[in-house]
């Protein structure tokens, strides 16, 4: 399997449910901002509410970075706004939930457990020219941290705006970046 890191996200239209209404989203939704595009199972399930609800509490923070949230699943829109409107975990959701029931885009996104119709828990962080630069996968049974996923949109943020520096493990906005060079070859 090849990575989609640095790819273009592929075509693809849907509608999610966002804000109390149904509203078409697609490909052309993460050009021009940061975005995270969050794939989880399946609606009224286990984790997926604690990991969404998680997202939730640190959305204002990413908006503040200029970044829009994705959440998609295999699920309908019309189950997106039957599962907002009985969970009150979900209610706190204020950014778009892609209903995916086709496929296309978990498949696009190579997130697709073809057997069972389902996503895995995917993250992908995109660019503003709609470039993959992160691409995180779990298995069904291991929830997600918000708190690492703004850190590590921080991280991408600060690489695309500084040529020419990268950032260490657990790097963090203020904190000293590294620029790759023959002098650091075996220093670290």
């Amino acid at each position: 399997m090849s990575s989609l890191i640095n790819t273009q996200v592929k075509p693809f239209k849907a509608t999610a449910y966002h804000n109390g209404k149904f509203v078409p989203v697609s490909d052309e939704n993460f050009k021009g901002q940061w975005s995270v595009v969050f794939f989880y199972p399946a609606d009224f399930t286990f984790v997926c509410p604690t990991e969404l609800g998680d997202l939730a509490d640190h959305y204002d923070e990413l908006q503040k970075m200029g970044v829009e949230v994705y959440s998609v699943s295999t699920d309908t829109h019309f189950t997106h706004k039957a599962w907002h409107d009985a969970s009150e975990t979900i209610q706190k959701i204020k950014f778009p939930m892609i209903g995916d029931p086709t496929g296309t885009i978990t498949r696009n996104f190579g997130v697709m457990i073809e057997e069972e119709g389902l996503a895995l828990r995917g993250t992908f962080v995109i660019d503003p020219e709609g470039k993959i630069k992160i691409v995180e996968q779990h298995d069904l049974g291991i929830g997600r941290d918000a708190r690492e996923l703004v850190r590590k949109v921080q991280a991408a943020q600060y690489v695309a705006s500084h040529p020419g520096e990268v950032c260490p493990a657990k790097w963090t906005p203020g904190a000293k970046t590294l620029a790759p060079s023959l002098d650091l070859v075996g220093k670290i």
